[in-house]
């Protein structure tokens, strides 16, 4: 969606500049701001403390838009991968809103709302899921899952994110 467009003086020329959606920085101080597509400022414009808990972090693997993920040391180096509740240590610790390559900056949030899912059950509790970065109305139940719970469906197509302690079975 294109921002709307205001008049403004530039070096004294009248000039037609648009309004900034997402912000790039110091450079953009003093711009004016503009909805995003969904109606909202961008979270990047917000002042730290205000808006969704995230962090960027690079992926290592392909990540979906609503993945459950896991922040791991690779090497010395905080990376994303899809949390897994078949192995222990890949718990899921938030999510992403955007698909995102491997190699690639991952946002991941810690709090709000997962969007685009299909098929819950309003109110009911969803947990980590044994298919590598998805969620399950039913808990894990083989020894060595892990059972973390991950939120509580808002909508048939949303999931509040509420990180759960994870639990691995061992008998």
């Amino acid at each position: 969606m294109a921002a709307k467009k205001y008049l403004t003086l530039i070096a004294g020329i009248r000039s037609l500049v648009s309004a900034k959606d997402s912000s790039a920085g110091a450079g953009d101080a003093g711009e004016l701001v503009a909805l995003d597509s969904a109606g909202k400022i961008a979270s990047n414009m917000m002042p730290n403390g205000i808006g969704a808990d995230s962090r960027v972090v690079a992926a290592s693997e392909n990540l979906a838009a609503g993945d459950q993920v896991n922040l791991w040391d690779d090497s010395g180096t905080l990376k994303a991968r899809k949390a897994d509740a078949t192995a222990a240590g890949k718990e899921s610790h938030g999510f992403t809103e955007s698909a995102v390559t491997s190699g690639a900056n991952a946002t991941v949030l810690f709090d709000g709302t997962i969007s685009g899912l299909s098929g819950l059950t309003l109110g009911a509790k969803y947990f980590l899921s044994t298919t590598a970065g998805g969620i399950t109305a039913t808990a894990p139940s083989t020894v060595n899952n892990v059972v973390q719970p991950v939120g509580v469906a808002a909508s048939a197509t949303e999931l509040v994110y509420e990180r759960g302690e994870p639990i691995t079975i061992v008998s």
